[in-house]
C-alpha cells in the first residue's frame, strides 16, 4: 500500500531557505575562480604534469583533446580560462593540455 505525502507550504519554505546558504556559497566560490591567476607553464606543478596552453603543441595529447573537454575541467562551456581541480587556485586554459587529461563522461 502507498501513501502520498502532503507538503505544506511551510515545509515547501523551509526547504528553499536552508537551501539558500548553499547557493550563496557556490556563487562566491565561482566569483573567486574568476579572480584566480592564470597556471604559468613553467611552474613546478605544471611541469610535473607536462602542461601546455596550447593542446596543439602538447607531444602526447590525444587529438581533440583539450582542458575544455577534460573530466577535471571546471570552466565554463566557451570561457577561454577556468578552475582545474589538478590545479587548486589557479585557471588554465581551455585550449591547454596536460597528462592527467581524462575524458568527460
Amino acid at each position: 500500500m502507498s501513501t502520498v505525502e502532503r507538503v505544506s507550504r511551510r515545509h515547501i519554505l523551509q526547504t528553499l531557505t536552508l537551501g539558500m546558504p548553499v547557493l550563496a556559497a557556490a556563487a562566491r566560490e565561482s566569483a573567486r575562480a574568476a579572480d584566480a591567476p592564470l597556471l604559468n607553464p613553467e611552474d613546478r606543478d605544471a611541469k610535473a604534469v607536462k602542461y601546455v596552453e596550447d593542446a596543439t603543441k602538447a607531444q602526447r595529447a590525444v587529438p581533440d583533446s583539450t582542458c575544455a573537454n577534460c573530466a577535471v575541467y571546471q570552466g565554463k562551456a566557451g570561457a577561454p580560462a577556468g578552475p582545474c581541480q589538478i590545479f587548486p587556485g589557479k585557471l588554465v586554459k581551455a585550449a591547454g593540455w596536460c597528462s592527467s587529461w581524462a575524458p568527460q563522461i
